[in-house]
C-alpha cells in the first residue's frame, strides 16, 4: 500500500487537475501497482482536501453499475465515490469553461429517510428505507488524458464526479417499479440513448444495497437524509458548447439543461 504522503501527493493532483482543467496522465503510468485499496485511499485524501477547501459532501454515488462494464474493467462490484456541493447545478446551464471533456448518463437517485447499515442489506431493504427517489443527470469528466485509466485511477479520481443536475419530481418507490422506469437520453433533439432501471444491477435499489455493504467493511453505514445515485441507467455521452440536452423518465418528469461555452 502507498505511504500517506504519496496518497495526500496524488490526491493533491487530481484536485489541481480538476481546478486547473488540465488533463494529466493517468496515475498508473508512474505507479503501475497502484490496487485498487490505494485507488481508495488517494480518494480519501482527494474528499480530505476538498472539505478543508470548505465544501461539503452534497451525495454519494455508485459507478460500474452494469454488467457490461463490470466485465469490461474485470471487477466483481461496482465502485463508489462522492458528489460535492459545488457540483450541484440548478440553473440548467453546465459552464464548459470549469470542465475538460464532460460526458452526461441518466441516473435515478435515492433519498433516504432511514439509516442502513450492512453486511447483508438487500434491495428489499433499501426500498423500504427510502424517502424517495428522483431522476437525475450525471456529469462525469475524467481528469485523465482522453479518458483513459484503470480501475485504481478512477476509483482515486473520485469516480469521475464532476456535476449533477437534479430533477424537481420525487416519487415513494413503491409508487414505482423501478426496475422497469425507462429513460431517454437525447442531445439536440437527437434521441441519443435509452435504459430502464434494470440496467443497474438488475435494480436500482440493488446498487445501492451493494453500496451499504461496501461501507460496512470500514464500520460505516448510510445514513437518513442521504443523496445516494444509484448509477448510469444510459451510457455516458460527449457534451459540446452549445448542445440541449432533455431527458425523461417514466413517472418522474425530465430535466432539461444546455452547455455554454
Amino acid at each position: 500500500m502507498l505511504a500517506e504522503q504519496v496518497c495526500r501527493s496524488l490526491a493533491q493532483k487530481l484536485v489541481d487537475a480538476e481546478l486547473g482543467k488540465q488533463e494529466i496522465v493517468k496515475l498508473t503510468a508512474e505507479y503501475p501497482d497502484l490496487s485498487v485499496e490505494d485507488g481508495y485511499l488517494i480518494q480519501e485524501e482527494l474528499i480530505a482536501i476538498k472539505k478543508e477547501q470548505g465544501h461539503r459532501v452534497l451525495a454519494l454515488k455508485m459507478g460500474l453499475t452494469s454488467q457490461a462494464k463490470m466485465k469490461q474493467m474485470n471487477v466483481h462490484e461496482p465502485i463508489c465515490g462522492v458528489i460535492f456541493d459545488y457540483m450541484a447545478i440548478d440553473n440548467g446551464m453546465l459552464p464548459l469553461s470549469e470542465l475538460i471533456h464532460p460526458k452526461v448518463e441518466a441516473e435515478i437517485a435515492f433519498v433516504l429517510g432511514e439509516h442502513i447499515a450492512g453486511p447483508g442489506v438487500t434491495g428489499a431493504q433499501v426500498l423500504a428505507a427510502t424517502e424517495y427517489v428522483l431522476p437525475a443527470l450525471e456529469i462525469i469528466d475524467s481528469r485523465y488524458k482522453n479518458f483513459e485509466f484503470t480501475l485504481p485511477d478512477v476509483i482515486a479520481d473520485n469516480t469521475s464526479s464532476s456535476r449533477v443536475f437534479f430533477g424537481s419530481r420525487m416519487k415513494r418507490p413503491d409508487e414505482l417499479e423501478l426496475d422497469l422506469v425507462g429513460v431517454t437520453l437525447s442531445i439536440n433533439g437527437q434521441m441519443k440513448d435509452l435504459g430502464a432501471g434494470a440496467a443497474v444491477l438488475g435494480h436500482p435499489a440493488h446498487s445501492v444495497a451493494m453500496l451499504a455493504n461496501m461501507l460496512s467493511r470500514k464500520g460505516e453505514k448510510l445514513r437518513a437524509g442521504q443523496v445516494i445515485l444509484s448509477g448510469g441507467i444510459t451510457g455516458a455521452h460527449q457534451l459540446f458548447a452549445g448542445d440541449v440536452v432533455s431527458a425523461r423518465w417514466d413517472g418522474l418528469g425530465g430535466i432539461d439543461f444546455a452547455v455554454k461555452e
